[in-house]
């Protein structure tokens, strides 16, 4: 095992109708708080930190979550992602999830923001078995630069691989390369410096609910690009352009509010910390 910057494992599982922590271990600069049950539900919410405060040269994190059957979680983060200035080595992590049959797990972090010379690797695994449904979504921001230039970053790779009962059913990899691409172009961010993505896979997914979204989508008054894309099996990819994460935010949490009135008849609880 590679000399890790930080480690998470977390397994948990239903009991009596809740869902609680089985097993949990972190160690160095990845830590998590105890669970959150917003509103008395059986549905907790736990948040990672990481006390160093962002990510450096040659930092690597690892992550593991495991959801037994039929248990519901949400993961989210303390505070946006901060990859600084790497000169020598990008920084990466990996992370990966087992849903067990009809498990539920949302996958929800603050913002990744990218510094100058920042370079960054993210690689997401999803393991699913029948019946599990996975929520992810990120929102990409180029950080402040003395220069003011919106893509001062080196590079920033995200790879999503998803698996059904270990055959694979999505890749998604999204390269944003300033040095080799023209990030203002068509085909890359074509005018627009921020990006977030929406995924959700789950056999509950039905044309309605994506209609649904599509027409929130239209009543939007912001400058913005989205795209709604069906995926081979029960799911959908929603894709943003945007020029500010504010307006990025306030499309996937719609989005995440349509999907839990349709399926839970509830409004999901905030996990923001501001």
């Amino acid at each position: 095992m590679p000399d890790w910057t930080g480690i998470l494992e977390l397994d948990a599982e239903r009991r009596q109708g809740k869902t609680v922590t089985k097993n949990l271990y972190f160690q160095g600069a990845f830590k998590i708080m105890r669970p959150v049950y917003h509103n008395r539900s059986n549905h907790p919410s736990y948040y990672v930190l990481n006390p160093g405060g962002g990510y450096l040269d040659g930092d690597t994190y690892r992550m593991k979550v495991t959801l037994g059957e039929k248990a519901q979680l949400t993961l989210t983060t303390q505070s946006a992602t901060k990859i600084y200035k790497t000169p020598k080595t990008h920084a990466y992590q990996e992370a990966e999830f087992y849903l067990e049959e009809d498990s539920y797990l949302e996958y929800l972090p603050d913002p990744l923001i990218a510094y100058k010379d920042a370079r960054y690797l993210q690689r997401n695994i999803v393991h699913l078995a029948k019946g599990a449904t996975f929520l992810y979504s990120d929102v990409l921001t180029p950080g402040w630069s003395p220069d003011r230039e919106d893509f001062s970053y080196d590079s920033l790779r995200l790879i999503n691989e998803f698996y059904m009962e270990g055959e694979l059913i999505s890749y998604d990899h999204i390269k944003l390369n300033p040095g080799e691409q023209h990030m203002r172009g068509i085909g890359f961010m074509e005018g627009y410096t921020h990006l977030g993505s929406f995924i959700v896979i789950s056999d509950k997914v039905e044309t309605g609910l994506i209609d649904q979204i599509y027409e929130m989508i239209q009543q939007e008054s912001e400058d913005v690009k989205v795209g709604i894309s069906e995926l081979a099996v029960s799911g959908f990819t929603i894709r943003v352009l945007a020029n500010s994460t504010q307006v990025i935010e306030r499309i996937i949490t719609k989005s995440h509010h349509i999907i839990s009135q349709e399926w839970f008849q509830a409004k999901p609880s905030s996990l923001r910390k501001y």
